[in-house]
């Protein structure tokens, strides 16, 4: 493919600078690139499911991502959001590169850690999915809309200690200064890293969008390593190719904040380096990451790993609520007739329960300030209190793991009721299915809660809500 050749929605102007950055011979492989098809990617929820126990159930082809531990990459003529695993919240679909921040940001259970530009929720539920239920995550969006779809996909992870929050960086700083162990700014940009997956971007960009993306990114990496509490560890990413928003941001925070230093990131076949000479021609720039589209079966990403000098201080106050006693009365009653055993793999806290109206919380196990801040949730929504009785949330079916309960109708991945139910359908159930003859159910796939249902009969009666049926 030559400069005559190329895809008519690549901008001239980014060609030209491209050719620049990587020479003759490079630019026509990665122009040749853009004549491959895109690369599929899931990322796997290991705190509800095991890559061995996955490989076993899967019901599609799947191949290893080598530069991701629990990524795969799956053929474009399959659905994996139609299989019921997904609704599940066993695996997200995320593009292979994309996967890549979350993945090197080393997130330890117990650890306050922040994503700080987090919608939809691609890095957020991985990062959740690591801290395993303990410490905080928080995750914040400042659109309102992708806010909400931000926490529909923590929800369907089963994450129990997100705050979510639709705020400014600025307001978050005046919140959290020098707080957060980890923190993931996956910064807006110019997209030209993503031009093949999606064209729009291409016939969007110019060559001012980079200039005042940089300002801005400038902006929050400084923010956040503000955020961050001395031996913590900042990663930068973007998805686009451009240096003023890659090694220029990188030299900036270097220049701005010396207590900051640039770590190596691991090495697979395919990344790139960082180029001093693309920043501020400090050495330490080589030290990032880059993903190009013509050297990996994925599309372009950049990255760098910070860590701010000091010595890393693990130690977080527990979170202590009392529920009233009318909660805990039905809550109790629910938790005895489903047979719960633990939520998420850990023993219930009642000193996390709190109830705001008729709605039931399960706060994150870390007590911090949280007042004056715009969010759409604070931990795990349960349920809401109805006249006697307590009725639960389709997040609360979703948090809970295999075997966290008794009563269960665990169907197989093939079985045509599972369609129904996410359908906002009735199912029959047959004599000895499920684990009691009446009364709440979790409807599980190969064990895996899918949500909640009520036994009548031989019918069970449908409680998956609406707003998620398919």
């Amino acid at each position: 493919m030559t400069d005559q050749n190329h895809p008519l929605y690549l901008p001239e102007p980014f060609l030209a600078r491209m050719k620049d950055m990587l020479g003759e011979e490079e630019y026509n492989a990665f122009l040749k690139s853009y004549e491959l098809p895109r690369s599929f990617g899931l990322r796997l929820n290991t705190a509800k499911i095991s890559r061995e126990e996955f490989e076993n159930l899967v019901p599609f082809p799947v191949t290893p991502i080598p530069w991701i531990e629990n990524g795969y990459f799956y053929p474009g003529d399959v659905r994996p959001s139609r299989c019921p695993f997904y609704q599940a919240g066993l695996y997200y679909l995320q593009e292979p590169s994309a996967m890549a921040p979350a993945s090197f940001l080393p997130v330890e259970p117990g650890e306050a850690v922040l994503d700080l530009c987090a919608a939809p929720g691609g890095k957020a539920t991985a990062l959740g999915s690591r801290l395993e239920g303990k410490g905080l995550l928080v995750a914040n969006d400042i659109s309102a809309s992708r806010a909400k779809a931000l926490l529909r996909n923590l929800e369907l992870f089963g994450v129990t200690n997100a705050f979510v929050a639709n705020e400014t960086p600025a307001r978050l700083l005046e919140q959290f200064p020098g707080y957060f162990h980890k923190i993931l700014l996956d910064a807006p940009c110019s997209g030209e890293g993503m031009f093949r997956k999606e064209e729009a971007l291409a016939k969007d960009w110019t060559p001012e969008k980079s200039r005042e993306l940089s300002r801005i990114q400038t902006e929050l990496i400084l923010q956040a390593a503000d955020m961050l509490r001395p031996g913590g560890l900042l990663l930068y990413s973007t998805c686009t190719f451009a240096p003023e928003e890659d090694e220029g941001t990188v030299s900036c925070l270097l220049e701005n904040r010396p207590d900051m230093d640039l770590l190596a990131l691991p090495h697979y076949s395919g990344f790139s380096s960082g180029v001093p000479e693309w920043g501020n021609g400090d050495l330490r720039l080589k030290r990032c990451a880059r993903l190009f589209p013509h050297k990996l079966n994925g599309e372009g990403h950049f990255m760098a790993l910070f860590r701010k000098a000091g010595t890393l201080d693990q130690i977080q106050q527990p979170s202590h609520v009392r529920p009233n006693p009318g909660t805990e009365k039905w809550l109790r009653a629910f938790f005895e007739e489903i047979g719960l055993r633990s939520l998420g793999g850990s023993a219930f806290d009642w000193n996390r329960v709190e109830t705001r109206g008729d709605k039931v919380y399960y706060l994150p196990p870390v007590n911090t300030g949280f007042r004056g801040l715009a969010f759409l949730r604070n931990g795990l929504y349960l349920g809401d209190l109805k006249k006697n009785r307590f009725e639960p949330s389709e997040a609360l079916a979703l948090a809970l793991h295999k075997d966290d309960a008794e009563a269960v109708l665990s169907l197989p991945v093939s079985d045509q009721r599972l369609g129904r139910y996410l359908h906002g359908e009735t199912i029959l159930v047959s004599p000895g299915e499920a684990a009691h003859e009446k009364g709440w159910h979790l409807l599980c796939v190969e064990g895996y809660p899918l949500g909640f249902g009520k036994l009548v009969g031989q019918t069970l009666k449908n409680k998956y809500p609406a707003g998620w049926r398919l």
